[in-house]
């Protein structure tokens, strides 16, 4: 569903049908598809909603994590999915990267980003660079003169090719010159496991799936893709103070619905996530992982998501093919 759409949606009153299918939506359990393995940034952000909004309509609404290929199955399947609000996915960033990174190898993609409408945006965090406990470097400065010195030495993890951790890491090499070794994993949950566990040496994350692994000392945040510091890590510095351009990434949260999703019942889901999102337990859990509440309703998250969509894009097209 298009810009257009929703906000024409969104202005017209409803006919007697259409109230009669908003007042009786749901009627069953809602399926909330997060498409990585549990443990990252969509998981965090779609288990504290899927039961502030189970609170609201009265039925449940159960998280299903579909992993695999930097969130392109999980994606593909809601697109497919019919448009009657029962399927929603809770996506990062990278719904619209995936299609542009199979492009550039002349492969169909397995979905396009107007097969989704979007519902409401959840959170959005500048990612973070993390490096282990143990490792050697105590700065960016000192990070990026270790790969500039031995390229293709430091082994990073992502949740995939061409996903939102990868574009990320992608954007700092280029900017600053250097060659990484990139090791993908089916999510962010595992890449972090492989980094606390020393099989890779560097990650780029949310906070919210850093903040008590570098509370328990276990890793080493150095730098920050933001505009500005992150509230929870105010002493990590972002990539743009230090001179370095091109390199601002987000990695946001947000829920959608398979285009073609009647108006009453995305009316109804609408709602529903903005009283989530007020939930105090919501909040609580939001805030806990260091990922605060970052809420747009439908229109002004497709204005985003289409802003945020074209910059990736862009960056996409700067990295080109990573076999």
């Amino acid at each position: 569903m298009h810009r257009r759409t929703l906000l024409a949606a969104a202005a017209l009153p409803l006919a007697p049908a259409a109230l009669a299918q908003a007042t009786e939506f749901p009627t069953r359990s809602i399926t909330m598809v997060v498409p990585f393995p549990p443990g990252g940034q969509a998981d965090l952000a779609a288990r504290p909603t899927a039961a502030a909004m189970e609170r609201i309509l009265r039925q449940p609404v159960v998280v299903q994590n579909r992993g695999g290929a930097a969130g392109a199955i999980g994606n593909a399947f809601v697109a497919r999915s019919a448009p009657d609000g029962y399927t929603l996915v809770m996506a990062l960033s990278s719904l619209a990267v995936i299609p542009e990174a199979e492009r550039l190898f002349n492969r169909p993609p397995p979905y396009t980003a107007d097969q989704f409408a979007p519902v409401a945006l959840v959170n959005a965090d500048p990612t973070m660079l993390a490096v282990p406990a143990t490792a050697p470097w105590r700065t960016m400065e000192e990070f990026v003169a270790a790969a500039r010195a031995n390229p293709g030495s430091i082994p990073y993890g992502s949740s995939g090719t061409y996903g939102t951790l990868h574009v990320a890491m992608e954007m700092l090499a280029a900017s600053a010159g250097i060659r990484l070794l990139h090791v993908p994993f089916q999510g962010a949950g595992p890449a972090i496991t492989a980094l606390l566990g020393g099989q890779i040496q560097a990650l780029a994350s949310a906070p919210g799936t850093l903040t008590q692994h570098a509370r328990d000392g276990r890793l080493r945040v150095l730098g920050c893709w933001g505009r500005d510091r992150v509230p929870a890590f105010p002493d990590v510095p972002t990539f743009i103070e230090k001179g370095f351009a091109d390199v601002e990434f987000y990695i946001w949260a947000g829920l959608f619905a398979p285009a073609g999703t009647p108006a009453p019942v995305m009316g109804r889901l609408r709602d529903a996530v903005r009283q989530a999102v007020q939930d105090p337990q919501l909040v609580q859990a939001f805030n806990a992982a260091g990922a605060p509440v970052a809420y747009m309703d439908a229109p002004d998250f497709a204005r985003f998501f289409a802003e945020d969509s074209a910059r990736l894009v862009r960056a996409v097209g700067r990295i080109g093919r990573v076999e």
